[in-house]
This record gives structure tokens, C-alpha cells and sequence, in this order.
């Protein structure tokens, strides 16, 4: 006699659940959220556009076999090129990442939820031109403003209170792909299965290390947004193919990814799953740098009439911070490239207070060159402000502190110079979103011409005909 052992197959692991059900089920969200995906849209293309002036970005982002011809293929902003969606995914939020200049939001882990729109706006447009060619309406951008406001709450109810970076080594970047992963399965018509299967399968991919970020800092950082909503999309696609999912991905014993990778724990939640992340969010308004050193530029800058004639009589530059930024900005000794200059608080710090500015190109090595920059790095003392801290971990305040005082070798110095919440902050918001637009308009015109400029601008300023928009006609409208 022969006997068999029962092997049924489980149940969804419930946080698979809880997220597939908010990605899929029918959903009112409030005014407040469709404005700021509007404004979230158009910052993180602001941030596009900028990139594209960068020689390294762009060849990164160049297609992998040129002239390739895509039927149908989605476009890629500021560009010529119509690509498959996995490629034009990456491109996309690379150019978006590039600079280090789009939104965060942070708790546990910090994370930029508009590293994911690559993804909703290269799955979207390519299925716009599929049903166009077969007479079918197109998406509207109304449906990518949606999957936005989806994507950023999943991605940063995972991040409030779990440290994927700080406890697990990995890149924060695994949220993106978590969020393309879920979206980009709904824009192409999935069921709430098909989305199961797809983020389980997400969860089981080898997992980005932080090392390119917190440790030998290096151009990774720049496109592994990129490569992780690639990700999401060709997940997606596989799952709309009929691709299986594995219900216990998250907690199967010993192989699940509670076990092997979260020591056994499962996911912490803050809050339920709502409009809460995308109406919080950080927008990176004056300054390509990091969340962490966007106060503490600000500060600097405020230094900087009290301090420019002086630079050769500073003895000590000191910096209060809080610990998430002393532990990811805090960086001595040489800065080889662009990726380890814009994650050094020493080094933005200079930059500010030598010249009274920020912009991408205070990275590159003329600027960097200058003698003034390491002199001023040498004498930059960073620590940790318990209060700071706290402030920054509380759940009210959400505060992205740094205060800055500058002690002259005669003895005198400045007041303590503090920003406790960037111009970005949600704190700062009737400040910050004329600056976002004026933002988003330098982008546009360092790429376009006017005529076209002047259109993508009354789309960016007319949220109800943005929303309108055949996502297909946008991405025409973006082409250069």
C-alpha cells in the first residue's frame, strides 16, 4: 500500500492581500490626493527634463538596440524614442531618479515613490496605442494619476514601519518594484489574481543590496530605480501571460522572505492603506540632494552672506542633524564621482556656503575641483541632535531637521541656523508649490521649444485637462 501526503495550496499570505485589494477594487479618492499626484507628476517630469542634459544619463538610458522599431511602443520623455514598456520603463524612471531631485517619503525606510512612474506611464501609454490601433479608446491620464496615488500608498505603508535598508541591507528600491510591480498589473486590465501572482513573485526576486548607496557609493544609485520598475513591468507582463504566484512568498518557514530575510518578523503597519503617502510626501523643491540635506542646504544658504568673505577665517563649520542622515550622509576623506559628492552632507554644506547655491552641476568635477570645497569638508563637524532625531522618527511631525553655526578663528561665530522642515515639506506647502511650478517650467524649457513648451505648460498648470488627456497624446506631447 502506498500512501500520499496532502499538499493543498494556501491561502494568500495576507499582506499580498490587503495590497492586491487596494490596487484593484473600485476606490473614490479625496481632492486633496488627485492634486498632489498632479503636482507629483509634473515634478518628477521637471526632474526628467532636467536630466536629459547630463551626458552620463543619457547613455544609460539610450535604447539597447538602436533603431529597433517598437509597434506601438511607449515613448520616453524628452525623447525620440518609442521603446518596449519594460525598456521605456527604465528609461523613463531613470531620467526621473537621475538627479537626485525627485519626492520622498520616509519612516523606517526612505524611499522616492516617484522612482514608479516610468512604469505606469510606459505600461499606460503602450496599451493606449494597442487600443487605439484596434478602435478602442485609449487610457486617460486620469487612470495614471490613480495607479500614482495606489503605488505611493503601497510603497510607503511598507516603508513607515519596516527597515528594509537599516535592518535588512536592502535597497529601498524593492519597494519600487513592489509598487510597479502591483500598478503596472492593474493598467494592463488584471484581476485581483493575477496581481497576487505577480507580487508574489516580486517578493521572491533576489533582492537589490544597499551597498551602491550606503557603502561604496556609486552611479547605481542613479538608474536602480530604474531597473527596479523595469522589474515591476516585466513581472506584470509575465503574470498577465498566466504566470503562477506562490501564496506563502512571504511567510513560507525557512524559505519565505519574513524568514530568510526579516529574521523571522513580519511586516509592521502604521496605518490602513489610503491617500495618506501621497498627500505627506516631500518634493525635493530647491535642491538635487538628498531628503536628509535639503534643510541643511537651505540653512547653509541663509550663511551664506554672513560667511562668503570670510571662507579663509572659518574654523569650524558644525552640523546638527538627526541620526537617519548621520548614518547614509556623513562622508570623509576623498569624493572620486557625482554619487558620492550629493551623499555628503560636508560637501553640500561647502558648496552652499561658498557659492550660495545647489544645482546639479555643483557635483561635477570643475566644481568640485575647488580647493575651497575640502578645505571647508575638513573643518565640517557633524553630530547627532537627539531632538532631531526624535523629530524626525515622530509620527506627527515627520520633521527633516539640520541646524548650521560657522566659528570664525578670531572666536565669533554665527547663530545657530536651523530649518526644521525643508520648503519640500507638506508643513511648507502654500511656500513650496509656486516654487514646484517654477520648477517644473525650468525643466521644460531647458529641453523644449516654445510652442511645445508653452502647451506641456498649460497641461502642467490645469490639473482637470491633464487628467483628460489620452495618455497617448501626452507622451506625443513630450517627444523631443
Amino acid at each position: 500500500m502506498t500512501s500520499t501526503i496532502a499538499n493543498p495550496r494556501p491561502e494568500f499570505d495576507r499582506a499580498l492581500r490587503d495590497i492586491a485589494h487596494y490596487v484593484h477594487d473600485a476606490r473614490n479618492h479625496g481632492a486633496r490626493a488627485w492634486q498632489a499626484a498632479h503636482y507629483c507628476l509634473i515634478d518628477s517630469l521637471g526632474c526628467a527634463f532636467e536630466a536629459r542634459g547630463h551626458a552620463a544619463c543619457n547613455s544609460v538610458i539610450a535604447p539597447l538596440i538602436s533603431n529597433a522599431v517598437v509597434p506601438h511602443g511607449a515613448r520616453v520623455p524628452a525623447t525620440p524614442w518609442q521603446l518596449d514598456p519594460v525598456e521605456a520603463a527604465f528609461s523613463t524612471s531613470t531620467l526621473i531618479r537621475w538627479l537626485d531631485y525627485n519626492d520622498a517619503f520616509y519612516g523606517e525606510t526612505v524611499i522616492h515613490p516617484s522612482d514608479c512612474i516610468g512604469s505606469l506611464l510606459a505600461v499606460a501609454d503602450w496599451q493606449s496605442r494597442v487600443r487605439v490601433s484596434q478602435g478602442r479608446a485609449p487610457l486617460l491620464m486620469r487612470d495614471v494619476l490613480d495607479a500614482m496615488i495606489r503605488a505611493y500608498e503601497v510603497m510607503g505603508c511598507l516603508a513607515l514601519a519596516n527597515g528594509f535598508t537599516t535592518r535588512m541591507g536592502i535597497d529601498h528600491v524593492v519597494l519600487i518594484k513592489i509598487g510597479a510591480t502591483a500598478l503596472a498589473t492593474k493598467l494592463l486590465g488584471g484581476s485581483c489574481d493575477e496581481i497576487l501572482n505577480a507580487l508574489s513573485n516580486a517578493w521572491l526576486d533576489g533582492q537589490p543590496l544597499a551597498l551602491f548607496r550606503r557603502g561604496e557609493a556609486g552611479a547605481r544609485k542613479s538608474w536602480a530605480a530604474g531597473d527596479a520598475a523595469a522589474r515591476g513591468v516585466w513581472l506584470a507582463l509575465m503574470a498577465m501571460r498566466g504566470e503562477m504566484g506562490y501564496p506563502s512568498a512571504l511567510t513560507a518557514k525557512t524559505w519565505g522572505f519574513y524568514d530568510v530575510m526579516n529574521r523571522g518578523d513580519m511586516f509592521q503597519f502604521q496605518r490602513p492603506y489610503g491617500n495618506h503617502v501621497i498627500e505627506n510626501v516631500q518634493y525635493k523643491i530647491s535642491y538635487p540632494a538628498g531628503v536628509h540635506a535639503q534643510s541643511a542646504a537651505e540653512a547653509a544658504i541663509q550663511l551664506h552672506p554672513a560667511v562668503a568673505n570670510r571662507l579663509g577665517q572659518i574654523k569650524t563649520v558644525e552640523i546638527r542633524t538627526h541620526r537617519y542622515a548621520l548614518s547614509i550622509l556623513n562622508r570623509t576623506g576623498p569624493l572620486n564621482h557625482v554619487a558620492e559628492r550629493d551623499h555628503c552632507l560636508q560637501y553640500i554644506a561647502a558648496i552652499c556656503l561658498i557659492h550660495g547655491r545647489l544645482e546639479a552641476g555643483d557635483y561635477e568635477d570643475a566644481i568640485a575641483g575647488d580647493p575651497r570645497i575640502d578645505a571647508l569638508r575638513t573643518k565640517t563637524v557633524l553630530q547627532e541632535h537627539a531632538p532631531y532625531t526624535q523629530a524626525f522618527y515622530d509620527t506627527a511631525k515627520r520633521a527633516n531637521p539640520n541646524a548650521i553655526r560657522v566659528t570664525f578663528n578670531d572666536g565669533s561665530h554665527t547663530a545657530w541656523t536651523e530649518i526644521e522642515y525643508p520648503v519640500g515639506h507638506v508643513k511648507r506647502r502654500k511656500e513650496g508649490i509656486p516654487l514646484l511650478l517654477q520648477k517644473f517650467e525650468h525643466g521644460v524649457a531647458s529641453v523644449f521649444a516654445e510652442k511645445q513648451r508653452r502647451r506641456i505648460m498649460w497641461l502642467g498648470s490645469d490639473a482637470q485637462a491633464l487628467a483628460a488627456t489620452p495618455v497617448d497624446a501626452f507622451m506625443d506631447l513630450l517627444a523631443n
